[in-house]
């Protein structure tokens, strides 16, 4: 079984930067992909960043720019920079792995609030 802990949502205003944090534990497959994803209150969670085990990145056209996302083995970062209202959101962990990363994962999620 695989746990993930996510850490470091909080407050911040609009223009602001923040990092979250996630950390995987349990038996991991070698080859897998970490990512973020969001979820804002009454819509869909929604893909924001995916980085593979070889450091392969994918982001939402939205935080291109201003999002990168980083990992070190099964820790994986997020740093947020020039932040919108509208990138409020729980944000989620997620890690997928297995034949065709079939196998997912997720945390329970961290709260990213940007005030205007």
């Amino acid at each position: 079984q695989v746990q993930l802990v996510e850490s470091g949502g909080g407050l911040v205003q609009a223009g602001g930067s923040l990092r979250v944090s996630c950390a995987a534990s349990g038996s991991i497959l070698s080859l897998n992909v970490m990512g973020w994803y969001r979820q804002a209150p009454g819509k869909q969670r929604e893909l924001v960043a995916t980085i593979t085990s070889g450091g392969s990145t994918n982001y939402a056209d939205s935080v291109k720019e201003r999002f990168t996302i980083s990992r070190d083995n099964t820790k994986v970062y997020l740093q947020m920079n020039s932040l919108k209202p509208e990138d409020t959101a729980v944000y989620y962990c997620n890690l997928r792995a297995g034949f065709g990363y079939a196998v997912e994962y997720w945390g329970k999620g961290t709260a990213v609030t940007v005030s205007s």
